[in-house]
């Protein structure tokens, strides 16, 4: 797992939106195993509380589930949550920016669906 901590917000929160993409990305599945708190704070050189934190930011949005004894866990249809919620989010937020600056440009939905990438 790749991390580069430099944005301006605080690491957990910067941990916790990478394991949500992992997730989203199919790297972990439904009811897999995530890396321990110890492995990863390890790897990143970051404080293991940090680590629990990110953590049970995904556990409170249940997305994982912790279990005693043996850890966390992606939990039961995460991916499709988490795949709503960006469904969501795209056309609240980003798709009404995008269809402004469309059309300022002057671009009609048939040009843009034309349009080579």
């Amino acid at each position: 797992m790749q991390i580069s901590f430099h944005d301006k917000s605080p690491i957990y929160r910067q941990l916790a939106e990478r394991l949500r993409g992992m997730i989203l990305e199919g790297v972990f599945q439904n009811g897999d195993a995530l890396p321990s708190v110890r492995r990863i704070a390890s790897e990143h050189r970051i404080n293991p509380i940090t680590v629990s934190k990110a953590y049970q930011i995904l556990v409170d949005d249940d997305l994982v589930e912790k279990k005693r004894g043996l850890g966390m866990y992606v939990g039961e249809g995460a991916r499709e949550q988490l795949l709503e919620d960006e469904r969501r989010l795209f056309i609240d937020s980003e798709l009404p920016e995008f269809q402004d600056r469309a059309q300022r440009l002057g671009f009609t939905l048939k040009d843009l669906l034309q349009e080579e990438l």
